[in-house]
């Protein structure tokens, strides 16, 4: 009984700590992008298309954080940082 327990505790741990790998990077990409995209919009819109395929990626990252799905997240937050360079380099 006492391993019964013990096993269904240790599953029940091992779920929770799934949920936060890659929180962290997934938190502190969406922070550098929204600042680079932030830069993007002062410096002017030379790469347009660019700029608005980056906001949506990082609209949908948003999404993705809040839904837990951290590796979605770290995803899309890469994706838009490289349309964000495109856009200040005016493609």
């Amino acid at each position: 009984m006492k391993w019964l327990l013990m096993l269904a505790l240790l599953s029940l741990m091992s779920g929770c700590a799934g949920k936060v790998v890659g929180r962290d990077q997934c938190a502190s990409l969406l922070d550098t992008a929204w600042k680079e995209l932030d830069l993007a919009k002062t410096e002017g819109f030379g790469g347009a298309v660019s700029y608005t395929k980056a906001a949506g990626l990082l609209t949908a990252a948003k999404t993705q954080q809040t839904l837990e799905r951290y590796p979605s997240c770290i995803d899309k937050a890469k994706r838009a940082r490289f349309y964000i360079a495109e856009s200040r380099a005016g493609r």
